[in-house]
């Protein structure tokens, strides 16, 4: 009972945190040149419950699982909360009669044990997971999966040693991005108990996909408005498709946060050495945005400019801003070029190769900005310039702790 009590306390009143556990602070040196004082991160947040959220975990005893949002002890929103963003762009999508349906594809590695060679540490990919020796770990991870909200509709091995890609069934609102998030951090802690290593990260060499699939639908939740009868998008379904053209430099610094996983960009298409075309065309893997019909399924538009990296808030969020600018000013591009007409921004199109140039970008892109906020953008691109700054030092620390923003 006691229990009960503080569960129910907890839940109205929330639960109070330093926020510097939420927003890194960054080397003092760095105050001098712009970034927020560390001052502004010494307080306390609240974590407020979203009760629809709440899950019993099937892979651990006694516990379940509740997505937390932060606020300021005041009442106001933490600027800084990809989740709070992600809600704030759902809600301008309603104001003008729009749904999103949308859901999460990912390729990620599954490792044994790590161990100890030659004085380094080596994980052994686990290549031959599916084939036959551990089914019990597959079948724990998607019956866990689906008790814990997020609903699976394909897994598969992928291409690389121990590389694997599960894809989640669509949701409505808020549910693609809470499902992926529940996946990013349950399939770390099932596979824990199985003595696996699951990882994200993209190194050198080798890349983990993020995908959003999504499509625009009337706010009653009632019609696809990308599809046509015609083997063609909609009308709303190519200025769509133009805004997320118009603003692919902007959103591949969110989708693309790291400077190893910017390297699959260089082969989405030709260009110069400092950026290549982003194009969006029919049933074509290759391109940056990927338009697809199949079967009673309708019309929809795949993301592909994300590493398993991102942040999934982030990703649903720049996707909407940019697709809803797209719609509102009435952008049109062309299908078999990929080329976007009406566009204000000069890079229209381009996706720079350096991170440094995508974070440019974003700060230029008055859409985007606006959209995820001013305090947001600019706490982004400070702690991005200073990881590009000590990329050679912090490489082998992100790897293991796989933090990103």
């Amino acid at each position: 009972m006691a229990g009960l009590k503080l569960f129910l306390t907890k839940a109205i009143y929330g639960v109070a945190m330093p926020k510097g556990y939420l927003e890194l602070t960054l080397n003092p040196r760095d105050r001098e040149t712009g970034h927020a004082p560390a001052s502004s991160f010494n307080c306390d947040i609240i974590l407020r419950p979203d009760l629809s959220t709440f899950r019993i975990l099937p892979w651990v005893e006694q516990t379940a699982r509740v997505i937390c949002d932060p606020f300021m002890v005041m009442g106001n929103p933490l600027l800084t909360s990809p989740r709070h963003i992600a809600k704030q762009q759902l809600n301008q999508l309603r104001e003008n009669g729009f749904a999103l349906y949308s859901a999460f594809t990912y390729e990620f590695c599954v490792y044994g044990i790590a161990e100890i060679v030659n004085s380094k540490t080596i994980s052994f990919p686990a290549a031959t997971l599916l084939s036959n020796h551990d089914q019990s770990f597959i079948q724990e991870l998607m019956d866990g999966m689906y008790h814990a909200g997020a609903n699976t509709e394909s897994f598969s091995s992928s291409a690389g040693p121990g590389q694997m890609e599960i894809s989640f069934h669509p949701e409505f609102g808020l549910g693609a991005a809470d499902s992926a998030f529940t996946f990013r951090t349950g399939i770390k802690e099932v596979a824990k108990k199985y003595n696996y290593i699951a990882s994200f990260f993209t190194e050198d060499g080798f890349y983990n996909s993020g995908i959003l699939t999504h499509s625009l639908w009337d706010s009653n939740r009632q019609h696809n408005l990308f599809a046509s009868e015609a083997p063609d998008l909609t009308e709303i379904g190519k200025n769509w498709m133009a805004g997320l053209l118009t603003h692919s430099a902007a959103l591949s610094c969110l989708m693309a946060p790291t400077v190893t996983c910017r390297k699959a960009y260089s082969g989405c298409g030709k260009g110069s050495k400092e950026a290549v075309v982003a194009k969006g065309a029919w049933n074509d893997n290759s391109c940056a945005f990927n338009i697809q019909n199949h079967g009673d399924k309708g019309t929809w538009i795949e993301n592909q400019l994300g590493s398993a990296t991102a942040n999934p808030y982030l990703v649903l969020s720049a996707t909407i801003a940019a697709g809803l600018d797209g719609v509102k000013r009435k952008l049109t591009f062309q299908e078999t070029s990929g080329k976007i007409q009406s566009s204000t921004l000069p890079k229209a199109g381009l996706i720079p190769l350096k991170l440094e140039d995508a974070l440019v970008a974003l700060q230029e892109d008055e859409c985007i900005r606006e959209a995820l906020g001013d305090y947001f953008v600019q706490y982004f691109i400070n702690i991005k310039q200073y990881e590009v700054e000590t990329e050679e030092l912090d490489v082998e620390r992100n790897k293991f702790l796989e933090y990103f923003i």
